[in-house]
């Protein structure tokens, strides 16, 4: 399912317009990401918690030549589901 997908199943169980679902989805992605961004954690009940995690640097290898390249630590958000989610797809 993609984004334009999901904003019509919105719009139709909620009854509302396909523009004013947009708006709502697009409010929330980026509420997300500012508050994921900023070291919060966003937790959905029943769905899932977004969070801001660090990689540590690490040694990695190039497909092309083979040779070892290191690769920074970085900042990576990370989504762990929830319990009701994950029996679901059981």
């Amino acid at each position: 399912m993609n984004k334009a997908q999901l904003i019509e199943r919105i719009a139709k169980q909620t009854e509302a317009t396909k523009a004013q679902t947009e708006r709502f989805l697009d409010t929330t992605i980026d509420i997300i990401r500012k508050s994921v961004k900023k070291g919060d954690e966003v937790k959905l009940v029943g769905f899932g918690t977004f969070t801001k995690t660090k990689r540590k640097a690490r040694t990695g290898r190039n497909p092309q030549t083979g040779k070892a390249i290191k690769i920074p630590a970085a900042w990576h958000p990370k989504f762990r589901p929830g319990a009701e989610f994950k029996s679901m797809l059981k």
